[in-house]
């Protein structure tokens, strides 16, 4: 499966995202109340400046207690960001996200965020490929 199939099954209104300068509180609130793991921080909606997710929260609080809800969420965001394309297979993302041990990737086509996959959204992916493979060899052996 590819990564265009997985953003068409899945069911949100789209990428959430904050602007640089927000703070800790707002994300984890937002966090909370959509019940995602990860914001993106963009200027625009349209670039990842960075990735906010609820371990870099829980990291911060664990080290600076909860004034650090006051900072903002380009104190701790992961900058470094690992993205992917439309076209990239299912297998090559849940590699990438396994290897960089991290849960959520931008899909970026033609310079812009078009999406953004989850690992268990990948991991969805491939157990319907997985069952839809099954059902094709069960067809098979059973004659159908």
């Amino acid at each position: 499966m590819i990564v265009q199939q997985i953003l068409k099954a899945k069911s949100d209104d789209g990428v959430v995202t904050l602007p640089p300068g927000t703070t800790v509180e707002a994300a984890a609130k937002m966090l909370a109340s959509r019940r995602i793991g990860a914001i993106v921080v963009s200027p625009d909606g349209k670039s990842v400046a960075g990735i906010v997710s609820e371990r870099d929260i829980v990291r911060e609080v664990s080290q600076k207690g909860v004034a650090c809800m006051a900072d903002t969420v380009d104190s701790m965001m992961t900058t470094e960001i690992v993205d992917c394309a439309l076209a990239d297979t299912s297998d090559a993302v849940l590699a990438r996200m396994t290897q960089g041990r991290f849960r959520h990737m931008p899909v970026i086509e033609a310079g812009e965020m078009v999406g953004l996959i989850s690992i268990g959204d990948v991991v969805k992916a491939q157990l319907q490929t997985l069952e839809m493979e099954k059902s094709a060899l069960e067809g098979m052996i059973k004659g159908f």
